[in-house]
């Protein structure tokens, strides 16, 4: 059984890859590189481009991960790539003019545009979007606005000239139950696994993790409650995976789901977490990670527990 889309690779496996993103060739990684700096040298923007990200001279880190899986997977091939990296590239840098939209529209309107995010968690965007609530290990949890031709995340400053925290994630959460998934399947193999995978355009698929409970409800028909848990992928910003802990199925799924996690954290734009996470009473857990063909589970003592009692009923 396959739970993810895998691009191919369009050359041989004899053909030596990048050493920053290994589903490109060298030739292709180089390549994308060149791309992105003429790209930015002809909106005026001198950067320096490392392996895995570009710095503006304004000292801006902008990373390469979402360009180079968006490349990769283009059916079309590296012909595409120029027209690729060139709307790319202005979107980033329509988003480092900063949140006009702040200063543009009526408050009621940006109220309608809010949503919660996930993005991964660094030093450097502490300061800026650690403002959040703790929620899901690795990642930090902002809010954003959903503009048309970009997807603005809001500073913990320009959130405070809007409005009440409080008041603010509350109407993120409203928008966010109103988010559209494209695509809804249920993954099953003889050995249990049970895995539900939602994929959608928006960038917020990811986000109804925060709201698992009524997705659960909503998408599993054979779950009214889930007093056991739920065993959650989110590898990219676009997919949710999901499984509801509830008999022996629970040790397969947990092995697809990690599989399922780590393909898509590599290989795919808006790349979040390459972890398995467990939601039991509110709160995620991360219990394992796949690196490479190496399963490195990581169950608290409550989990064991659990999975113990599945296992030998």
């Amino acid at each position: 059984m396959r739970i993810f889309r895998r691009g191919d690779r369009r050359d041989g496996t004899d053909v030596p890859r990048d050493a920053e993103f290994t589903f490109l060739s060298e030739a292709e990684g180089a390549r994308l590189r060149t791309l992105v700096r003429e790209a930015f040298d002809q909106r005026g923007i001198e950067v320096t481009v490392e392996p895995g990200r570009v710095i503006t001279h304004l000292g801006w880190r902008l990373g390469l991960d979402n360009i180079a899986a968006v490349c990769h997977n283009d059916s079309r091939g590296p012909r595409r790539w120029q027209a690729l990296v060139d709307e790319h590239v202005d979107r980033v840098v329509r988003s480092l003019n900063g949140p006009q939209a702040l200063k543009a529209l009526p408050r009621e309107q940006l109220l309608a545009l809010l949503h919660p995010r996930f993005i991964p968690s660094d030093p450097a965007r502490l300061k800026a979007f650690g403002y959040g609530p703790p929620s899901v290990p690795g990642l930090l949890e902002v809010l954003a606005l959903d503009l048309p031709q970009t997807v603005d995340m809001l500073t913990g400053d320009a959130l405070s000239e809007l409005g009440e925290m409080t008041a603010l994630r509350d109407r993120a959460f409203q928008n966010l139950r109103a988010v559209r998934v494209d695509k809804h399947e249920v993954l099953r193999d003889k050995d249990g696994t049970r895995v539900h995978v939602l994929t959608g355009g928006s960038y917020f698929v990811a986000s109804l993790a925060l709201v698992l409970d009524e997705v659960v409800r909503r998408y599993d028909k054979d779950a009214s409650a889930a007093p056991h848990g739920v065993l959650v992928a989110l590898p990219h910003r676009h997919q949710l995976a999901f499984h509801v802990v509830r008999d022996a199925g629970v040790a397969p799924s947990l092995h697809a789901l990690a599989g399922f996690a780590a393909r898509g954290y590599e290989e795919s734009p808006g790349a979040l977490s390459p972890s398995v996470f467990w939601w039991h009473e509110g709160r995620f857990t991360q219990v394992a990670t796949q690196d490479g063909a190496r399963l490195n589970i990581e169950l608290n003592q409550e989990a064991m527990e659990l999975t113990a009692r599945f296992m030998s009923a």
